[in-house]
Parts: C-alpha cells; structure tokens; sequence
C-alpha cells in the first residue's frame, strides 16, 4: 500500500479511540505485520477495501457467510425485521420458529436457548453443566478456543496463540483452578484426566473439528472416547459447534460423526452474519436454567428480532437439496489446486477441508494435535498471506485460523484464487 492508501489514514485514526485500532485481536495484524484492510462493502465471495480494492474472501466473517456476503434473501429478511422495530426486550414468535428450526436439524437438542455471542453461549453452557451435575472441574483441549470467558482461557487458541499467550492478564489463578487442560486427539490423557478425577467433572467441552489452531480433525476413537467417559463418570459432553454447526455439515459436526454430545453451543451461522448465539440439548438438563432451574442465564438482546430474521434466512436457504455436498467440492477443489501449486515450486505445504471449512498449513501433512500445528513454517504463512493480498485474495491475518469458502465461491472464482496462489507461492523461492 501507498503512504496515501486510505486503509492507512483509518487504522492510525483508530488507533487513537480503540485500543490496537481493532475492536477483535483476530482482526489485527501483528502477528503478520502490515495494515488491517478497512472493509466498505461485500457481495458474494468478494469483500472491498476502504481504497476501493477488490478481494476474494475467505474469512466470511469468521464463518458466518456461507451463502456469501448479503445475501438478497437474508438482507431482505433483515429489512422486513427491522421495519417492525429493533428490539423490543420481550418473547417473539421468530425466536419460537428459529428454536424450532434448530431443535429439528440437531437431534441431540430438545431445548435451547437464545443468546447474544458464542462465548455467551459456551460461558452459560460450562455454568449449566457444573448447576446440573453439581460438579466443578471441567475439562478442554490445548489449542481450543471457547470464547473470552475466564475460567475458559487457558492454553487457548485463536488469537490467543496469535499472540504467544496462550492465558490472559486479568483471570485470577482461582478463577481457572477447576479447569483441566489436555491434548487434543490423545484419549489416554482423557482417561487418565477421568480415572484420577472422574467424580468432580461436570464436562468435557471439545470442537469436535477444531477450527482455532487451524483445522485439525478428530482422531479417529477421539469423541467416541470422550463421549464413553463423560457417560460412564456422569459428566456432561459439551460440542462448541459455535464454528462447525450448519458449516460443515447440515447436522453439524455431529452429523458427520454420529456421537452425540448432552449440550452444544452454537454461533456465526444461525444469525447469518447478525449477532445470535445458543446453548441447548437435552430437556432434563435444559430444566436447570432459570426460570425453571438455579442456572441463572439471562440477556437483554437475546433473540434479537432482526438477528433471528437473518438467521432463519440462512438456515432456510442451507436446507436446498445438494448444498452441502456442493459446498465440501468446491473445499476440496480448492485445497487439492493449492496443494498442486505448492509442490510445483518445491514448498512444503498441506491442507484439508470439511463441508466449508478448509485449513493451510506449512508443513509436509495436515496436523493432528497442537504440537503438530506448532511444527508449521509461520514466516512462510506471513509471506504468503501478504503476497495472496497483494494478488486480491484476503486469508484470515493468522497461521492458527481456519478459512470458510462459501456457496458463492464458484469454479471461477477458485481459479482466480489459485492463480494467486501460483504467484505468491512462486515468491517464497526468492
């Protein structure tokens, strides 16, 4: 960029009044180096920088896009919502059909609930599950990201290890005493967690596909592990399908692996790109929150009526016949056409894809644990993310972020992308 590029002016501007200029780390580009991209406008796979310059997009607001940026159906949605007020701090009927909608596509949840973020929603459901077993101690993944709650930040992913802390200042040791920490994929380490302490743990919270230290799979026996010992000791499995639900399949991540979790929280997708997250699963324990239960939970904009219109648009639009199997193609594509470039000019790369979900790493195959993602060429991801930018194509800032393709991400739009990727790849020899 110019020294009069308007990206320029706007981040030195926002860095007087928020704080890193970014109101979200994940949007900074310390870890990378150079300036945020301002965004002005998006359509389809394609977003527009504050200069006015065009990019492929493949961060889709962090997921939520999968039938591309404003989409005419959910954009027409939120404008009929919005027409009938904005808020009104009282029970609609959307927020009926929306719960509907999502307790008949998931059959694991008989209930749910409403909130605001997906950290919302993994903070109540962690709250819920120590209320319903009267438990304390809960277990999660190095390398996972469940949202900004305290006792949930430890060895964190996302734009935690971005930035080589993988705890954050403020969170008093006391606050993160009853959270245990594991490998991810290593089911001796969770039967050893359970054998020793399997009476004082209320849950196990997973990613079932994590998607914050980039794309890494489950094992194969991984969640059958998990879901055997939470059922034996009487802890509760939470899935955060705040990322994987409806983005990798039409019943999520538990639709493709067929185990069944007692609680799932949920985000990005089913607010369509609006602010909507939700917590649910099986009736008995739903009972506990208030005003049945002692759980207390509560939110003044939860169920928001526009944010339920966009995403009752989306969920409506997922249900077109071949969508899914469409979307893991044109994943898969892009992935085998990256890889193909890659080896062409002699660099070790790998990558992989569920549904909309796609990971890129530097290293010869796709990692399986966070020690494995850890192995990855970090200097050759930042000099290939500034080169894909300069070639129109906008990657998430960060080695330990997966990246969304969308329905809108068509044949010609991957043959765009990886044309750039020839090019960028072809100046790490340099």
């Amino acid at each position: 960029m110019t020294a009069t590029s308007r990206n320029d002016t706007l981040f030195q501007r926002a860095c007087r009044s928020i704080p890193g200029g970014v109101n979200s780390p994940v949007r900074a580009f310390r870890s990378v180096g150079g300036t945020p991209r301002f965004i002005a406008r998006a359509q389809g796979p394609y977003i527009w920088d504050a200069d006015g310059k065009q990019y492929i997009d493949y961060v889709g607001s962090w997921g939520p896009a999968i039938l591309g940026h404003a989409h005419p159906e959910v954009i027409e949605a939120v404008r009929a919502a919005a027409l009938n007020g904005l808020s009104f701090g009282a029970p609609t009927e959307a927020e009926i059909e929306i719960a509907e909608a999502l307790i008949a596509r998931l059959p694991s949840m008989e209930q749910v609930r409403l909130v605001s973020s997906g950290t919302e929603a993994t903070m109540s459901a962690i709250r819920l599950a120590r209320g319903a077993t009267g438990r304390n101690k809960i277990i999660k993944f190095e390398g996972c990201y469940h949202g900004h709650a305290d006792s949930l930040l430890v060895k964190a992913g996302s734009g935690m290890l971005t930035f080589n802390n993988p705890t954050s200042a403020g969170v008093p040791p006391e606050f993160v005493q009853h959270t245990l920490v594991l490998d991810y994929n290593d089911n001796a380490a969770a039967e050893a967690a359970f054998a020793s302490m399997g009476d004082d743990i209320a849950c196990v919270i997973v990613e079932p596909f994590a998607g914050n230290m980039n794309l890494v799979r489950p094992a194969p026996g991984f969640l059958e592990t998990l879901r055997t010992l939470c059922t034996r000791h009487g802890a509760l499995l939470v899935f955060d399908e705040v990322m994987t639900g409806f983005r990798v399949g039409p019943q999520g991540a538990q639709g493709l692996t067929g185990v069944t979790p007692d609680i799932t929280t949920l985000a990005k997708i089913i607010g369509g790109g609006m602010p909507v997250g939700a917590f649910g699963g099986r009736a008995d324990i739903m009972a506990n929150i208030a005003p049945l239960g002692a759980v207390y939970q509560a939110g003044t904009l939860s169920g928001n009526p526009v944010a339920v219109a966009a995403g009752l648009a989306t969920l409506r639009l997922l249900g077109t016949p071949g969508f899914y199997e469409d979307l893991a193609a044109r994943s898969a594509r892009l992935c085998a056409g990256l890889e193909a470039a890659a080896q062409r000019h002699g660099i070790a790369f790998s990558s992989d894809s569920v549904g909309g979900m796609i990971g890129l790493y530097f290293r010869a195959t796709p990692p399986t644990s966070f020690a494995e993602v850890q192995e990855c060429n970090i200097e050759h991801f930042k000099h290939f993310f500034h080169a894909m930018l300069d070639h129109g194509v906008h990657l998430a800032p960060s080695a330990f972020e997966a990246g969304f393709v969308s329905a809108t991400h068509t044949d010609e739009v991957i043959e765009a992308t990886l044309a750039a990727a020839d090019l960028a790849f072809a100046s790490l020899k340099r």
